[in-house]
């Protein structure tokens, strides 16, 4: 296969899109998220978290004190990729994440997230 054969096929392939969780295997604690491009946002997370400068404080602390080794990166549901090509999945993305959020409640000392704002989810 040439060059651009293979840019071609790698343009034409469809990113995985959902629901993304990261757990300290040290506390439990964890961080639930939704992407459209979940192996971007993972490895944008890392990125951040090895360089000290991942938004979430108490995500970015837990990581500093217990070290990369225990963490894991988890794709927790995958959104389908319409076949109407005009369809946006950001509502669906937000429907999804908020199932997951809703279910696992990662909240104070079960997790990173911050907790909804009264009337929500």
């Amino acid at each position: 296969m040439d060059r651009k054969a293979r840019i071609r096929e790698y343009k034409d392939t469809p990113v995985a899109m959902g629901v993304f969780q990261i757990i300290s295997k040290a506390n439990g604690k964890m961080l639930i998220g939704s992407s459209v491009n979940l192996p971007a946002i993972l490895n944008r997370y890392k990125a951040e978290l090895k360089m000290g400068s991942h938004p979430n404080k108490a995500l970015q602390g837990d990581w500093n004190n217990f070290g990369p080794g225990n963490f894991e990166f988890n794709k927790l549901e995958l959104l389908k990729i319409p076949d109407d090509a005009a369809h946006d999945p950001a509502k669906d993305l937000r429907v999804l994440e908020e199932l997951w959020i809703k279910r696992l409640s990662p909240f104070g000392d079960k997790g990173y997230n911050k907790p909804p704002k009264a009337g929500t989810v």
